[in-house]
């Protein structure tokens, strides 16, 4: 078991899914490449992976630089960057940089901060606070008792080293084959390199590389590399990292002069962010809302999602009723403006066809989308054929 499912706070702070100093745009992504191979005593794969499932640290500080270069339209890019707004969300395309300190489950921080503003998740104790310079806001809720779930405060803050490892390890099996790679200098510390090559041919996904610490055995870089590509898509690696732990101070938030704080109830938990005190959304969460609700609607129907197939091949199947595809995303987006505008993007998308039927096709780096007229979706880290396949026998 690894360190940071045992110590869920870790998880939430420490270097997927996903693929971040405190200076908007971030250091530049030569930063990560690693200096001459330092000289170590051989680890087996086997044995690195066990290095990973057992490793435990008290304390780490350091900063963190993602890069992500999935090829998505300049269209959908720019909606990911302003429905996220400043916060950590946007961070699907280009480089960004983040804090981290860690001081125990209960002790953790992560700080974004770009041109126009910081971004604060701090954890201590019970309490969890969410400030927004820009927004001249903070959100404070209080966990309950003996739940340490509300650590993992946003999806968004699992863009880190470990966080992504987390996932690419859950997903070994035996599609996957598990070597050895080159000794690496990062951030100043020696690491191994553990590698996941992907044997579907479908698989967009060359290989993902891992650096491992050679002392505490954490992930220092996540590395994901299309296939056939010698440059990584997707990057998150350590610039920086100290294994002491932290200050106490680190974890202590005093609201800045003129800042509007929100008391979220007792055990609200990450759902309770933002809200008012009446229980209301902040504007900028209320097109999410509506897009949840709208999902709620058949979400939990028979097969209404669904995999096919396994390994990095496999397929991500959304099948909603038929009493939901007629006009029903528009009905969902309402006056919703974001949902509006994902619509106008989905009709700017190619144009596909084929014995499946008729629809819309995104394409990326490392993942494709299929969108049918009917309303299917077909996603999967694999080629465009590959959904066409499984939208034809689905049918």
């Amino acid at each position: 078991m690894s360190v940071f499912t045992s110590r869920p706070a870790m998880r939430w702070l420490v270097p997927t899914a996903a693929a971040a100093v405190l200076i908007g745009g971030g250091a530049a992504i030569g930063a990560l490449a690693a200096s001459a191979d330092p000289v170590l005593p051989p680890r087996s794969a086997e044995q690195l992976l066990v290095d990973l499932q057992t490793a435990e640290v008290d304390g780490m500080s350091g900063t963190v630089v993602h890069r992500a270069e999935l090829g998505l339209p300049t269209a959908l890019t720019l909606a990911g960057k302003v429905g996220a707004g400043e916060g950590l969300g946007s961070l699907i395309d280009g480089t960004q940089t983040l804090r981290v300190w860690y001081a125990g489950p209960d002790q953790a921080r992560l700080a974004l901060v770009r041109t126009l503003g910081e971004t604060d998740v701090i954890r201590n104790g019970r309490d969890v606070w969410v400030w927004s310079s820009q927004q001249q806001g903070a959100t404070h809720f209080t966990l309950p008792e003996g739940d340490d779930t509300g650590a993992e405060v946003t999806p968004e803050a699992y863009v880190t080293p470990q966080a992504a490892a987390d996932q690419a390890l859950a997903a070994i099996d035996e599609s996957t084959e598990v070597s050895v790679g080159r000794s690496a200098e990062i951030a100043g510390r020696t690491a191994y390199e553990l590698i996941l090559t992907p044997r579907a041919e479908e698989s967009l996904v060359g290989e993902i590389r891992i650096a491992i610490d050679s002392v505490e055995y954490v992930p220092l870089r996540f590395a994901v590399y299309p296939a056939g590509a010698d440059r990584a898509a997707v990057e998150t690696s350590f610039t920086q990292v100290s294994f002491e732990r932290p200050d106490a101070e680190q974890f202590v938030f005093n609201p800045p002069p003129g800042t509007t704080v929100t008391e979220a109830g007792e055990g609200d938990g990450p759902d309770g962010i933002g809200r008012r005190p009446d229980g209301t959304r902040p504007d900028a969460d209320q097109d999410a809302t509506a897009m949840e609700e709208f999902t709620k609607s058949w979400a939990d129907s028979d097969d209404a999602v669904r995999t096919v197939g396994s390994g990095w091949a496999s397929v991500l199947v959304v099948t909603p009723p038929a009493e939901v595809t007629d006009g029903a995303p528009e009905a969902a987006a309402g006056d919703s403006p974001t949902a509006a505008e994902a619509l106008d993007l989905l009709g700017d998308l190619p144009e596909v066809s084929g014995t499946w039927g008729s629809g819309r096709l995104l394409s990326s780096t490392l993942l494709t989308v299929l969108v049918t007229d009917d309303g299917r979706v077909f996603a999967g880290a694999v080629a465009a054929e590959r959904l066409y396949e499984v939208a034809t026998e689905t049918r």
